[in-house]
Parts: structure tokens; C-alpha cells; sequence
């Protein structure tokens, strides 16, 4: 006989109340069972949120931030146009916005890969002979950061290996680890302009490599590349079958002597995941709204003065070795740690920066990068030509002469 009989009486057709006796028999160690029996909170994270972790967050969160209290505080470490408010959002892309909202038609749900006249309207402003799109192509996210996480889930699975650019935004990783997806480091060489470690970067690609990322322009390098160089990079793709995930937002922001070359337009038979969005071009980031550009036509699946300004400014200093940056809102400066002997690292160094100067820049290690750290150029000329000012005076506190060198420190 079963332990627990449950009898229900039928009073007719949907009764407002139903008899219910519960005949509990069997041994009485069943019931002292169900006595003692107390229930327990087990709620434990996800193997997803184990695996995922945030360079950035995790170092910049314990960073000693306490800015030297006689000055005001220059944050040169976050990657956002619209902070200080001297690039404003050009007054059409408002307008348009606010067109959009007062005609009602926009307030439903949405096709899961965006409206189709939009997928039109991206699909036009990208199109070329060289690299040519239809709305089809196009597939609209939530800002260009989940237009790379899909294009991942898309791409890889648990166990497999993605290749990262180093130094190199932090997300990647971020989503990556996430997924269980291995990442792979290739080295970005800043004695040449942060061009790829082409030899090395080939070495890294196994059976188990799905995707090779190429952030161009480069954040946190400000670096474009060159149409010879991304040649080179397609033709390593070509050669070991490797999709490429690229990475374009900063694409609209170029500088004036440099030219950037969309990598889709450069290959017909390497298939490219192009992501970008409205983000940087048009300083509305609070906008999230991106987009993929699917090139697969084999079917296989600024401110130019503020980088100058900037530039010039901090290859006078003693013991840093900046990095002329060619497009994005970034500037990578090498920390001659050798002649500042009492900071162990990039962190340290920065640390002290704020506490002392109030000037806050990323540490490069929040990029893979160590002995770095990046400047964000997007600020007003005046607070930048401060910012640069106040380095050079840490600087000069606070740099030794290395043995040997006496000719650097007669300069």
C-alpha cells in the first residue's frame, strides 16, 4: 500500500469546494521523516558568472583613488566623448530622435534583428563595390559590445579558442571566459605602431581556433592600420581557414593623415563579422546601438589637435615613451619603469598620478599590457594641456636615472 492515499470527494461538476483526506500510512519512520525535514536556501552562481571576469573592473575597483585634494581631479581613464561635454551630439542626430519618438510608430516590440528600413539605412552607408551589403547583411544589437557577444556565441563553443589582440579591449576576454571559450593572446608590437606580431599570432592557431579578433582602429592604441598590413593579416586568415571578428567601431574616427581601410573591403574569400555602431561617430553611447555587418561572400558562413597636443607634450617627458595614435579617442604611453624604481607597476604608477596630480589614467594591465597606461584624448584642449602638465611634474619628482645612462638624464 502506498505511504500517502490522497481521497477526493465529487460534489458535481466544478465544486467551489473540494474535501480533501490525507490517509498517511505505513511505517511511523516515514512520518518522522516528514517532520524532521527542513527546508534550506541553496541558491549558488551560475558556472557562467564563475567564469566571468572583468580586467578592468577587478583592477581599477582596488586601485587607491584619492585624488590629491588641492587639485582638481582630470579623468583621462574613461573611454566616454560626452563626459566633458566640449563634443556635443550634432543636433540632427537629436532631432532625428526626437522625430522618431513624437510619430508613435516605434513604441512595439522589434524584430529580433532590428526594423528593416534601418537594416536598409546601415546596409546603404556601408555598402561599396568592394564590400557589398543588403539589409540581410545587417543585423542591429544593443550597442557594439553585444554585437561581439553574439558574434562569439555565433562563432565558438565551450573548449574552443578565440585569438585577442595584446594589449586589447577587455571585453573580449570578459565575454569569452564566460562562455568557456579559451582566449589566446597575440602581441601588438608598439615599436611598430601596435602592428600585429604577424610570425606569433600564426603560431597561436590550432584545430581548435574559431576566430581571430582585429580591433582597428585600436582601443587602447589609437593605432589604424595600414591597407599593407591588414593584407598580411588576411592572408594569414586565408591561409589557416580563421573567420575574423572585427571590431570597427572606432572606424569614423580617423585622423587626418591616416586613412581607414573597412578589412571586408580588402578580401572576397576570408568571411568577416563586422561590428559597429553609433557609439563614437555620433557621441551618443547612452544610445546602445550597434550592428553586425555580415561579409561572407563565399557562403563559408576626432580629435586630431587633442592626439597631437597630447602626443608632443608627453614624448618630453623623461621615462615615457608615447605612442603616436592614428584614430579611436586613445593614446598608449610605455612607462620606462627602470627610472621610476620606487612603483613596481603600471598600477602603482597610476595610483600615485591620481593621489598626487589628480590626473586618473587606465593602467595598461586592465589590457593585457603591463608598464602602460592610456590616455583618453576626447577632453577640452585647456584640461588636456593641465592634465599633460601635471604628468611632467610626477614625472620629474619622481624619476631616477638608470646606472649607465647619465647621457638621457643630461637632457
Amino acid at each position: 500500500m502506498d505511504p500517502y492515499v490522497i481521497q477526493m470527494q465529487d460534489h458535481g461538476s466544478l465544486p467551489s469546494v473540494l474535501d480533501v483526506h490525507v490517509n498517511i500510512t505505513g511505517r511511523s519512520s516515514v512520518l518522522g521523516k516528514v517532520k524532521s525535514r527542513k527546508a534550506r536556501w541553496s541558491v549558488r552562481p551560475s558556472d557562467m558568472s564563475n567564469k566571468t571576469f572583468n580586467p578592468i573592473r577587478a583592477i581599477v575597483d582596488n586601485m587607491k583613488v584619492k585624488p590629491n585634494p588641492n587639485k582638481t581631479m582630470i579623468a583621462l581613464s574613461i573611454g566616454d566623448p560626452t563626459v566633458f561635454g566640449n563634443l556635443p551630439t550634432d543636433p540632427e542626430v537629436t532631432q532625428a530622435i526626437k522625430d522618431a519618438l513624437d510619430s508613435g510608430k516605434f513604441n512595439g516590440y522589434v524584430p529580433s534583428i532590428g526594423y528593416l528600413s534601418s537594416r536598409e539605412e546601415v546596409a546603404s552607408y556601408y555598402h561599396c563595390p568592394e564590400a557589398p551589403l543588403e539589409a540581410k547583411d545587417v543585423i542591429l544589437t544593443s550597442g557594439c559590445s553585444q554585437a561581439i557577444e553574439l558574434c562569439l556565441a555565433v562563432l565558438a563553443n565551450p573548449g574552443q579558442n578565440i585569438l585577442v589582440p595584446r594589449p586589447g579591449f577587455s571585453l573580449y576576454r570578459t565575454l569569452a571566459e564566460s562562455m568557456g571559450i579559451e582566449v589566446k593572446l597575440y602581441n601588438l608590437l608598439p615599436e611598430k605602431n601596435w602592428e600585429i606580431d604577424l610570425k606569433q599570432l600564426e603560431s597561436l592557431i590550432d584545430e581548435k581556433t574559431v576566430c581571430l579578433i582585429v580591433n582597428n582602429p585600436s582601443n587602447p592604441c589609437g593605432s589604424v592600420f595600414s591597407r599593407r598590413h591588414l593584407q598580411k593579416i588576411l592572408a594569414v586568415a586565408a591561409r589557416q581557414c580563421v573567420p575574423i571578428l572585427a571590431d570597427e567601431i572606432y572606424g569614423d574616427m580617423v585622423f587626418s593623415d591616416s586613412k581607414f581601410e573597412p578589412l571586408a573591403t580588402l578580401s572576397s574569400n576570408v568571411p568577416i563579422l563586422s561590428c559597429g555602431g553609433l557609439a563614437k561617430r555620433w557621441l551618443v553611447p547612452g544610445w546602445r546601438m550597434g550592428w553586425i555587418l555580415i561579409h561572407d561572400r563565399r557562403d563559408i558562413f576626432g580629435n586630431e589637435s587633442n592626439a597631437d597636443l597630447c602626443y608632443g607634450a608627453l614624448a618630453a617627458i623623461p621615462g615615457l615613451r608615447p605612442i603616436r595614435p592614428s584614430g579611436a579617442m586613445y593614446l598608449m604611453v610605455g612607462i620606462e619603469m627602470e627610472h621610476f624604481p620606487e612603483f613596481e607597476n603600471d598600477v602603482e604608477f597610476t595610483e600615485r598620478l591620481v593621489a598626487e596630480q589628480s590626473v586618473h589614467c587606465l593602467p595598461a594591465t586592465c589590457f593585457e599590457y603591463p608598464n602602460f597606461f592610456r590616455v583618453v584624448i576626447t577632453v577640452p584642449e585647456v584640461m588636456m594641456l593641465e592634465a599633460c602638465s601635471r604628468i611632467q611634474e610626477f614625472c620629474e619628482q619622481h624619476y631616477h636615472c638608470a646606472e649607465g645612462s647619465q647621457e638621457e638624464c643630461d637632457k
